[in-house]
């Protein structure tokens, strides 16, 4: 078989120049695209790490600003509760204190009720029984009721026990002023003279007094002297009356005010009757 070399070589040639014009108008064209396309892929790849990164970063801040908005809201949400509270305290406290300042009024009005109402009913029984015992001893007796106050003051006074007397008669050596002698009605010169001999001879020294009149004793006399005092007065026959009236207006007032009605009947130290309770030696 003859090789017919001009064919080969030209299409050996045929070969080279189709080589060279795929590679210059074929493949470099598509490695050009291949590479445009790879630096284009690459650009967005970066773009969307980018993005990603972005995206990332305001989603942490976003939670950042989540959680610090939590934490004010639970702040102000804490400290509008506590402001709450104080001030529904403060509120109750205040509606506290006016009631009580209200009960403590009504309580006070009702004991000052109850004592003007056992005032003036003393003061009517007082007038009665003064009444009566003037009456009386001006039909049995045929001497005035002052006078005979002044004989049983006197007597009394003659009559002080040795503790009693001790206190009144240290009390009169040490005053500086002269002893008052006190009583409702105004007494005659013979009256006041009785009392006069009557504390020289119990205290066994001149006495100096003065007397005046008050409408504060009722029905008798009173020896006041330093601090000390000695009296009589038929104010205490009254003391057992005094008690069933604060009792009774204790009890009528239970249902306004439960304290006000257990202090009214409770008895009361100072109004206990005394043995034949006319004479008594106190310190002011």
């Amino acid at each position: 078989m003859l090789i017919d070399w001009f064919t080969v070589g030209a299409q050996v040639l045929n070969f080279l120049i189709l080589v060279w014009l795929m590679k210059h108008f074929l493949y470099k064209p598509i490695l050009n695209s291949l590479d445009a396309r790879e630096k284009r892929i690459g650009a967005e790849l970066a773009d969307a790490d980018a993005k990603k990164a972005e995206a990332q970063k305001e989603r942490d801040d976003f939670q950042n600003k989540n959680k610090t908005f939590d934490e004010q809201r639970s702040a102000l949400l804490g400290k509008a509760t506590d402001e709450a509270r104080a001030e529904r305290e403060r509120l109750v406290g205040e509606v506290q204190k006016e009631a009580d300042s209200l009960r403590a009024g009504q309580a006070a009005a009702l004991r000052n009720d109850q004592t003007r109402l056992g005032t003036e009913m003393t003061r009517l029984a007082t007038e009665e029984v003064f009444g009566i015992a003037r009456k009386t001893l001006a039909d049995l007796a045929t001497v005035s009721l002052e006078e005979r106050i002044g004989e049983v003051f006197t007597r009394r006074l003659h009559e002080m026990d040795g503790k009693a007397k001790e206190e009144m008669g240290t009390a009169l050596n040490s005053s500086s002023e002269p002893a008052l002698v006190r009583s409702v009605f105004d007494m005659p010169a013979e009256q006041k003279a009785a009392i006069q001999n009557a504390l020289n001879e119990t205290f066994s020294a001149q006495i100096r007094v003065r007397f005046e009149t008050s409408q504060d004793t009722i029905c008798g006399i009173e020896l006041t002297a330093n601090g000390q005092k000695v009296a009589w007065s038929i104010a205490h026959y009254l003391t057992s009356l005094d008690q069933k009236v604060r009792i009774f207006l204790g009890t009528q007032s239970h249902a306004q005010s439960k304290p006000a009605a257990e202090a009214a009947a409770k008895p009361n130290p100072e109004n206990t009757p005394a043995s034949n309770g006319v004479v008594h030696a106190e310190a002011k």
